[in-house]
């Protein structure tokens, strides 16, 4: 019991490490732009028109910006932690020797 939990505790850390590597090669230009554009369009809805370059405008973009960046990879992160740990599921199952399989699934029967 206790190598399948340890085999899940590292396909989830692999799966993390994978999805913040992803997450630099593939998201990091996607959540500048997405964060940009999405301040934007809010100043642009909240002022009701056109907006000026002001540096209250500058900053709320920044802030965009940064928020942009954090959220996609906050979620690269966790959808490869989740992957990661669903491969530590399934290389623990097609790893664990035959006797260990019947013990856990004897004492999940008896629970």
């Amino acid at each position: 019991m206790k190598a399948r939990k340890e085999m899940v505790r590292m396909g989830t850390k692999i799966g993390a490490a994978l999805g913040g590597v992803a997450f630099l090669i593939f998201g990091l230009i996607p959540g500048f732009y997405f964060g940009s554009y999405g301040s934007l369009i809010v100043l642009k809805h909240l002022m009701g028109g056109p907006i000026e370059p002001t540096v209250i405008v500058r900053m709320f973009v920044a802030v965009g910006i940064l928020l942009g960046i954090v959220c996609v990879a906050s979620v690269s992160i966790v959808v490869g932690s989740i992957a990661g740990t669903a491969m530590g599921y399934l290389v623990e199952a097609l790893t664990a020797p035959k006797e260990v399989r019947e013990a856990a699934e004897a004492a999940a029967k008896a629970k």
